[in-house]
């Protein structure tokens, strides 16, 4: 039986975006803060605000629907995105092998929404019921050495 395999995480988005509008943020609440003259209205502080807030909430929904993660070994693992599951046994290791990364037209997108997201790949799954799911990936390679190293098909 080989070696239990390490979990594989791609997280599915960054903070980056929150950082780069909170420090704009900041300058313009320490430039309110300094400078003299008139303050700013109260509507555009509140429109201030609710960019911070939205640009959260996308960072936040990005890491939450789209990050993936292969867990676990053998009968027990699977590979999660988002909110969605399929469990190792279901996923056909040979198909797994023999595909390239690529967009299987009218497979669905594990993970939900109507394409795999920008700057992602889909990777081609064949389930034991014979369907064909997309993994969104930024890495097809890596996930695909993760799953073939969790089902225990691929030495680590």
């Amino acid at each position: 039986m080989p070696a239990p395999a390490e979990d594989y995480v791609e997280l599915g988005g960054s903070w980056r975006p929150l950082w780069v509008v909170g420090g704009f943020a900041g300058v313009c609440v320490a430039l309110a803060l300094i400078l003299p003259g008139p303050d700013l209205p109260l509507f555009a502080w509140a429109a201030l605000a609710g960019v911070v807030a939205v640009v959260a909430c996308g960072c936040l929904a990005g890491r939450r629907l789209w990050t993936v993660r292969v867990e676990g070994a053998g009968d027990d693992g699977g590979l999660s995105v988002g909110r969605e599951r399929v469990a190792l046994p279901e996923i056909d290791a040979g198909h797994l092998r023999s595909v390239e990364s690529g967009v299987d037209a009218g497979a669905p997108v594990l993970g939900g929404g109507w394409s795999v997201p920008k700057g992602s790949t889909g990777l081609p799954l064949k389930l034991a019921d014979g369907r064909t799911v997309l993994v969104p990936t930024r890495d097809p390679d890596a996930l695909r050495t993760a799953l073939l190293t969790a089902k225990g098909t691929l030495e680590p």
